[in-house]
């Protein structure tokens, strides 16, 4: 079992480095899509992080179902579950952020977009808060 949860919080590290980061990409991305019009690296770079995690995003899911069954769902996990339900649409709006600016439409203002980034640290801090405190 120790490998599944080796493996579980590996592709969560990946994923989360994704979740924090892409946000922010975008403010970058929408800037130089402004100043050159073009796609360019950063736009490159972006869509290749995001695609990138989503694949760490599940296997981070399925071992962590695992693990949750393995536990026969206490109700800290039940909550765990819907945290990171919550995390992945976050996630998903994301994914739908960074399809536009491919097409070159960024909608979103800077602004958004950081509050949008920091939302998802809340969202972490409160399913390590469930996992290490279990106060269910």
């Amino acid at each position: 079992m120790a490998w599944v949860k080796i493996i579980h919080l590996l592709c969560v590290m990946g994923w989360m480095t994704s979740i924090f980061a892409v946000p922010r990409a975008l403010i970058y991305w929408k800037r130089d899509h402004a100043a050159t019009g073009t796609f360019g690296p950063i736009g490159d770079l972006t869509f290749r992080l995001y695609r990138f995690s989503a694949g760490l995003m599940v296997i981070a899911l399925l071992t962590g179902l695992w693990l949750a069954a393995s536990w026969s769902f206490p109700p800290w996990v039940w909550v765990k579950l819907a945290l990171v339900a919550l995390l992945a649409g976050h996630y998903m709006l994301t994914g739908a952020m960074v399809r536009r600016a491919k097409r070159g439409e960024f909608r979103e203002s800077d602004t958004y977009l950081r509050i949008f980034n920091e939302v998802s640290v809340i969202g972490v801090i409160a399913i390590l808060w469930v996992v290490v405190v279990k106060p269910f």
